[in-house]
């Protein structure tokens, strides 16, 4: 009955008819809600609209959600005010990219602007497993809190830090998340223990030095060969200085020096990424860089600058987290729901929170079974089957319950959790 104490017992088979309960009221609801949300795509910090309706869903169900200071993202309390707190993040943003899917109502409506990671998905199931636990706490069933948050900018990236800065793991055991994998079918989800996404920086060099005539060289710093052993000492010895299995890489993406055949320039860049799946290696690497980089400078004269941006740190996952999450599919898609999923040298944004609390991040699957559809993220022709949508949020349900169980049990030791490569 509502206002009744929590009743602390671990999700078991009575969870699945209730969710099946509830997803027949809402599931095309949530659908629809995706489908609003496709149609009207907003860029990272840019996202009022899609903050409003979220915003709106929850207070229409009671809630009480707390927009973020920049006007867009928020997070919302569900439960006791105190206690045990597991955090479900989605992402809002979307990308610059034009839409190409054809002959479906919901294809953006925002020229240039489209949702092709999926983080329209992530939000509608975000928002499912919000509602669904919203009606247990209000029976008296949740033990525990669960915090909903709605992130901005993941793409930019930096709404994590936003969400950091405003307090929004402040109380938080642990974190979860799920993203959309066009490689996997809807009904599997895609766990791994360690890394899965790594870090991605980006590093901006300057190289200058006395310009001069080709045919005279040596009166001045031959500044394209000396361009060109940074562009390629630098990375290999960059990968001799760490671990081999961090994975740290340093790529070139564009290389410009000079205008004309026969003079030598008195300036010259070179931009590129650093990825590494280590954060250890990862903490150290700006230090790294500057250092290998002036060593190679100074042995061809010429004067050389970095600009080192941080971007995301590699997502790591927890072990006991990955088992949560793994128990919860065992739960609710059966026990082979659950795959192994390969590491990805892309970027995401939920490495942060996990800087902070444990957690894992979850790959679900979201192409219909045996249609073979090509479909990859940040392609202006992703798309999902919506089927999806429930399967997210049974997942994220039930892995929010079993965490917030093995949190308030009484001198109850954590899961045991088994690797999961």
């Amino acid at each position: 009955m509502p206002g009744a104490a929590p009743t602390t017992s671990a999700p078991d088979a009575a969870l699945q008819p209730q969710l099946d309960a509830f997803l027949a009221r809402h599931e095309q609801r949530l659908v629809a809600f995706r489908r609003d949300l496709h149609a009207h795509p907003e860029l990272g910090y840019a996202e009022y609209r899609t903050t409003g309706r979220i915003a709106d869903a929850l207070v229409a169900a009671g809630l009480k959600p707390q927009v973020l200071p920049g006007g867009t993202g928020l997070f919302c309390d569900i439960g006791p005010e105190d206690g045990y707190t597991v955090a479900l993040r989605a992402d809002i943003d979307a990308l610059p990219l034009q839409d190409e899917k054809e002959g479906v109502a919901y294809r953006s409506t925002v020229p240039g602007v489209a949702h092709a990671c999926g983080h329209d998905v992530h939000t509608a199931m975000v928002l499912g497993a919000g509602l669904f636990l919203a009606q247990q706490a209000e029976a008296g069933l949740l033990p525990g809190r669960v915090r909903l948050l709605f992130q901005p900018a993941e793409e930019t990236p930096g709404g994590a830090l936003d969400v950091i800065a405003a307090g929004g793991v402040v109380g938080v055991d642990r974190a979860f998340a799920l993203h959309c994998d066009p490689r996997a079918e809807v009904g599997q989800l895609g766990l791994r223990t360690g890394a899965i996404t790594a870090a991605c920086d980006k590093v901006y060099v300057r190289v200058t030095g006395p310009g001069g005539h080709t045919a005279r060289p040596h009166l001045t710093a031959d500044l394209v060969y000396a361009l060109a052993k940074i562009v390629t000492e630098l990375p290999a010895a960059l990968s001799r200085r760490v671990d081999p299995r961090s994975s740290l890489s340093l790529v070139w993406g564009r290389v410009s020096a000079g205008s004309v055949a026969n003079a030598i320039p008195d300036d010259g860049i070179a931009e590129g990424t650093v990825r590494c799946l280590d954060d250890e290696a990862w903490h150290k690497a700006p230090e790294m860089v500057e250092a290998l980089l002036q060593s190679v400078a100074s042995a061809y004269d010429v004067e050389a600058t970095l600009e080192y941006r941080r971007g995301v740190p590699p997502t790591v996952n927890e072990a006991t987290s990955v088992q949560m999450f793994r128990d919860a599919a065992a739960l609710v898609l059966g026990e082979d729901g659950a795959i192994p999923t390969p590491q990805s040298l892309g970027g995401e944004d939920f490495g942060w929170y996990l800087e902070s609390v444990p957690g894992a991040l979850a790959r679900l699957g979201v192409s219909t079974p045996g249609s073979g559809a090509d479909y990859d993220l940040h392609r202006g022709d992703f798309d999902v089957d919506e089927a999806c949508i429930a399967v997210g949020v049974r997942v994220l349900t039930a892995t929010a319950l079993t965490a917030l169980w093995d949190g308030n049990r009484p001198g109850g030791d954590p899961v045991e959790a088994t690797p999961l490569a």
